[in-house]
């Protein structure tokens, strides 16, 4: 597991809490951009996440079509565990962008005029 993941996963509260608003309009100075930033974060997390999962599970897979042949697999079901106990990919976005850790920048204009 990468160490991003285990960092967010071992300090952040699976469970939704209340944040101040006022707090994520500050870091942009307008409340909607910076829901985008956490919004472009959340994607950006749950697509790694699951392209992680996915290939943790590919090596369990069987590639026979039996559907009698069903097998449960210990590791396969605690991977499964850990992975639905991780926090919301946007509960980790937002407590990256509250503690600065996401890198942001807006994209003016005017820069070429």
């Amino acid at each position: 597991m990468s160490k991003i993941k285990r960092s967010l996963t071992s300090s952040l509260n699976p469970w939704v809490e209340t944040k101040n608003t006022t707090d994520i309009k500050n870091r942009t100075g307008n409340l909607y951009e910076s829901i985008a930033v956490i919004a472009k974060r959340a994607n950006q997390i749950n697509i790694s996440v699951k392209e992680e999962l996915h290939s943790k599970l590919e090596e369990f897979a069987s590639h026979t079509d039996n559907l009698e042949e069903v097998h449960e697999n210990k590791e396969q079901i605690e991977i499964s565990r850990f992975y639905e106990r991780m926090a919301n990919p946007a509960i980790q976005a937002t407590q990256e962008f509250l503690d600065s850790k996401i890198y942001f920048r807006k994209n003016d204009d005017d820069l070429f005029s």
